[in-house]
C-alpha cells in the first residue's frame, strides 16, 4: 500500500519554502536563516559562501581587499623597453599600472599581451599601446566596483587616498574572491615561496598554510605543533571555529587579522607580531 501524502517526507522546494516564509527582520536574521537552511542540508557549504560573500560585498570597501602602493608592480614610461619586458616577465602579470617617474603620475595600463608588437612593429612606442587607467576612491564599496567592472569591462582599478595620491590598485579577482572564496590571483603570492611577506605597514601577510616551524622561526615565536602542522590550524584551535573576514585575535602577544576565509576555510592572515619578536626573517616585499 503506498504511503499516504501526508506521511512522506517534505521534498527540498516544500522545506525550503517552510523555512523562508519566517521573513526576516534584518541580515542578521536573514543569516540565521541561511545558517539554518545550511544545517538542514538545505544548500551546501558553496552556495552558502558565495550568498555570505555577495552580501558582504556591500559593506567592504576597496581599501580593504587593495593591492597596497607599495606592492604594486608599476613600470615606467622612460625605461628602456628591454628593461620594461623584464619587469613584465618576472612579475608575470597581465596588467601593468604605467607610470612617468612617479607612482602618483599614473598615465595608463599597460597589457602585457600587448608587448608582442615588439615584434611585428619597427617604431614601436608604449605611450601609443596604454589602456585608459580607471581611478576610484578608497571608500567605494566593492559592488558597485564589480558593477563598474561588468560595464566597463575593465579588470583593473587604481585606488587613490582623498588627497588624489595612489593608494594601491585593485583587480576583478580581488572582488570576485570576496564572493566565491580564494582565487588564484596574478597578485596572490607565490604556490611555494614567500609564505610570509612584509607589507607597508610593518605587519605581515602570512598564508593560512604555513607551517608552525617556519612561523617559529621567522617571528621568534615558540607555538606548539604536535596537535597542528600550521599557522591556520593554530587559530582554528583557538577559536574552535572558521574565523569571519576582518576578525581580529591575539595569541600569546601575537595579533592576527583575518585577510580571506569563507564558511569553509582560513587562507590568509595579517600578523602583527609581538613586540618583543622583532627579528623577522624574512624579505620585505
Amino acid at each position: 500500500m503506498d504511503p499516504s501524502p501526508s506521511s512522506q517526507k517534505p521534498g527540498f522546494l516544500e522545506r525550503l519554502s517552510s523555512l523562508l516564509l519566517r521573513e526576516p527582520e534584518d541580515r542578521e536574521q536573514l543569516m540565521q536563516l541561511l545558517h539554518s537552511a545550511y544545517e538542514r542540508n538545505l544548500m551546501d557549504a558553496d552556495a552558502l559562501t558565495i550568498i555570505e560573500g555577495a552580501l558582504a560585498t556591500s559593506e567592504t570597501r576597496v581599501t580593504d581587499v587593495m593591492v597596497p602602493r607599495a606592492q604594486m608592480d608599476v613600470v615606467d614610461v622612460d625605461d628602456p623597453i628591454n628593461e620594461i619586458v623584464g619587469v613584465v616577465i618576472e612579475a608575470a602579470h597581465s596588467r601593468f599600472p604605467v607610470v612617468d617617474g612617479d607612482r602618483d603620475k599614473v598615465l595608463g595600463i599597460l597589457l602585457a599581451k600587448d608587448l608582442l608588437r615588439l615584434y611585428t612593429e619597427k617604431d614601436f612606442d608604449l605611450r601609443d599601446w596604454l589602456r585608459p587607467a580607471v581611478f576610484i576612491p578608497e571608500s567605494k564599496r566593492l559592488n558597485v566596483l564589480l558593477r563598474e567592472f561588468r560595464v566597463s569591462r575593465n579588470h583593473m582599478a587604481i585606488v587613490v587616498n582623498e588627497y588624489g595620491g595612489v593608494a594601491g590598485l585593485v583587480t576583478i579577482e580581488d572582488v570576485l574572491e570576496q564572493i566565491v572564496g580564494d582565487i588564484e590571483d596574478e597578485y596572490d603570492f607565490d604556490e611555494a615561496h614567500d609564505n610570509i611577506r612584509q607589507d607597508s605597514t610593518g605587519r605581515y601577510r602570512v598564508k593560512a598554510r604555513t607551517e608552525i616551524e617556519d612561523f617559529n622561526a621567522a617571528f621568534g615565536t615558540s607555538f606548539s605543533d604536535e596537535e597542528f602542522d600550521t599557522v591556520g590550524g593554530l587559530v582554528l584551535r583557538y577559536l574552535g571555529r572558521v574565523p569571519k573576514r576582518n576578525e581580529i585575535l591575539e595569541i600569546d602577544g601575537t595579533k592576527f587579522q583575518v585577510l580571506r576565509a569563507d564558511s569553509r576555510r582560513l587562507y590568509t592572515l595579517l600578523v602583527d607580531p609581538a613586540p618583543v619578536n622583532t627579528g623577522v626573517a624574512t624579505r620585505a616585499a
